[in-house]
């Protein structure tokens, strides 16, 4: 519940936009999430977050909704730059972040604590200039 009330608020004050992923065939089951938010209104700078239920990955459902949330991001919000982190050793999400043309930039240390644990992150970015040229590909691909 807290989710729901925070992504409401954040979304009518157009900081966050979080959106549910579903099938069209199946529109009753959560497979996952993806969220484009502002990180420098100043610079133009925003990040996107996702999630794809496990049993659901390796379909290319996290690829598409990346791109359309790209298309928020650089179309809607007017962003100059978008950035994905990642956690080091994920390669499913590394895969998206390649298919989609998004650079790799360097590691975040110790960037994440879960437990006791800390993890680091791999930051990726793309350039509202890179996406322009990329968009062609993401038709052809049906990512958008």
């Amino acid at each position: 519940h807290n989710f729901i009330r925070d992504s409401i608020s954040s979304w009518n004050d157009n900081k966050a936009f979080d959106f549910a992923i579903r099938r069209h065939d199946d529109p009753d089951r959560h497979i996952g999430n993806v969220s484009v938010w502002w990180v420098s209104r100043v610079n133009r700078v925003g990040e996107i977050g996702y999630w794809v239920r496990s049993d659901e990955t390796s379909r290319g459902i996290g690829t598409e909704v990346t791109a359309r949330a790209l298309e928020i991001g650089f179309r809607e919000m007017g962003l100059h730059r978008l950035t994905l982190r990642i956690a080091v050793g994920n390669r499913p999400s590394e895969r998206i972040a390649e298919k989609l043309g998004f650079r790799l930039e360097g590691t975040l240390r110790d960037e994440v604590r879960v437990g006791n644990r800390w993890i680091d992150h791999t930051i990726w970015g793309l350039l509202d200039r890179e996406w322009l040229v990329e968009r062609d590909r993401y038709q052809t691909e049906s990512w958008i």
